[in-house]
C-alpha cells in the first residue's frame, strides 16, 4: 500500500498543488536552460528534473514554446516586483538610477534566472513568432515605463525639458541588454559588469541632468 500523505499536503488545495510543480518546473527548466541552452532542453526532462511523470510539463505547457513563455512571464514578473521596491515613487533621473542599481542587483541574486531569461531573449531572434512576439512585448513595455519616468520627470523638473525621451529611453533600454549580454559572455567578471552599470548611470546624469541655468 502506497504510504498515507502527510497531514499538511492533504489539506492543500488544487491550485496550491498546481502552483507548487509550477515552480519546481520552473526552476527545473531554469536549470536545464542554463546547463544545455534551449534545444537541449525537453518538456519531457522538465517534468522528471521537477520529481514529476515526464508527461506533466506537456500537459501544463503544452510545448516548449508555452513553456519559454512561462519562464519570460515568471521571470519578468520578480524583475517588476525587484523594480517597483527599487524605484517606488520615484521619477525623472532619480528613477532611472535607482532602476539601474536594482538590475545589478538582480544580476548577482538571481542569476540563473536573469541568465535563461536572457538565453530566452536572445534566442528570439530565431524563426519562432510566438517566443518573438513575447519577447517584443517585454522590450516595449520597458521603454514604455522608462519614457513615463522621463516625461514625468520634466514635468517634476528633475529632467532637462529638452531632453529627447523616446531616444534616450531607447538608449537605455539597448544599454541594459548590452551589459547583459556582456555578463553571459563573461560571467565572472562581476566588477566589470558593475563598472558598467555605473558608467550607465553617468550616460543617463549626461543626458538627462537640469542644466544649471534651468534650475
Amino acid at each position: 500500500m502506497p504510504a498515507a500523505l502527510p497531514e499538511d499536503a492533504l489539506k492543500r488545495t488544487q491550485a496550491e498543488r498546481t502552483a507548487q510543480s509550477d515552480a519546481l518546473m520552473l526552476d527545473a527548466a531554469i536549470r536545464l536552460i542554463v546547463e544545455r541552452g534551449t534545444a537541449g532542453t525537453h518538456l519531457k526532462d522538465v517534468g522528471e528534473s521537477a520529481g514529476y511523470s515526464r508527461g506533466l510539463a506537456s500537459y501544463r505547457f503544452g510545448n516548449k514554446a508555452g513553456l519559454f513563455t512561462y519562464i519570460i512571464h515568471a521571470v519578468g514578473d520578480d524583475w517588476l516586483r525587484e523594480l517597483g521596491a527599487a524605484v517606488r515613487d520615484k521619477n525623472g533621473l532619480p528613477a532611472i538610477l535607482s532602476a539601474t542599481d536594482a538590475h545589478y542587483r538582480f544580476v548577482l541574486e538571481a542569476a540563473d534566472r536573469i541568465r535563461a531569461f536572457y538565453i530566452l531573449w536572445f534566442d528570439s531572434i530565431g524563426p519562432d513568432p510566438a517566443l518573438k512576439n513575447v519577447i517584443a512585448n517585454v522590450h516595449e513595455r520597458r521603454r514604455s515605463d522608462v519614457e513615463a519616468w522621463i516625461t514625468t520627470g520634466i514635468a517634476v523638473g528633475n529632467v532637462r525639458s529638452d531632453a529627447d525621451v523616446r531616444s534616450i529611453a531607447e538608449q537605455f533600454c539597448a544599454s541594459i541588454i548590452g551589459i547583459v549580454y556582456q555578463w553571459l559572455v563573461t560571467p565572472d567578471a562581476i566588477q566589470h559588469i558593475h563598472d558598467l552599470h555605473e558608467g550607465l548611470k553617468q550616460q543617463m546624469i549626461a543626458a538627462l541632468a537640469v542644466p544649471t541655468n534651468e534650475l
